[in-house]
């Protein structure tokens, strides 16, 4: 596997349509499917515009500064997923959604790639000055659980949510 993060350029705009493209013509009934939220949260055919919103520069009431990569495949020259470091945890950041988000575009779960770019990002974050990261997920999100565990992830405790569900809060020191 020969993986490596990048920041989205011109150079790599065929790479995102095609990964969003797939994503979004996946069908699943899972909302949490689509993440990491930043690169779903503005339409990427207008890519000039999508480049310059793709990461959060100055924080406001609801968001923190944040930095996206994109997983790319360097043998194959395609993204097969994305991540988002947040730099600091606001208080609804550290109660639910932790200092990473991340995703594998759905024809390439399940190949280990999520556990590596995970590994990747947490160097990235390193370099940000966090010294320990939380990650977060549904209790049932099997994948996600283990792609975290698989990077030192340590269970803190469970948090039960609106809708229900439960969520996994893990803490890994770098």
């Amino acid at each position: 596997m020969n993986l490596k993060l990048v920041k989205l350029s011109n150079t790599y705009r065929k790479q995102l349509f095609d990964m969003m493209d797939e994503w979004y013509a996946y069908q699943t009934d899972d909302e949490d499917d689509r993440t990491p939220g930043a690169i779903f949260a503005h339409d990427y055919h207008d890519f000039d515009n999508y480049l310059s919103t793709i990461e959060i520069k100055v924080p406001t009431e609801k968001y923190v500064p944040g930095s996206t990569f994109f997983a790319l495949d360097v043998d194959r020259n395609i993204f097969v997923g994305a991540v988002n470091i947040r730099h600091y945890l606001n208080e609804h950041l550290l109660n639910y959604g932790g200092h990473i988000g991340d995703g594998i575009r759905p024809s390439e779960r399940r190949k280990g790639y999520g556990t590596e770019m995970i590994r990747l990002a947490l160097l990235e974050a390193k370099k940000l000055g966090i010294d320990k990261v939380l990650m977060t997920c549904d209790k049932n999100n099997v994948g996600s659980r283990k792609t975290i565990t698989n990077n030192g992830g340590v269970l803190e405790n469970e948090v039960k949510q609106s809708d229900g569900e439960i969520l996994q809060r893990y803490w890994i020191k770098l």
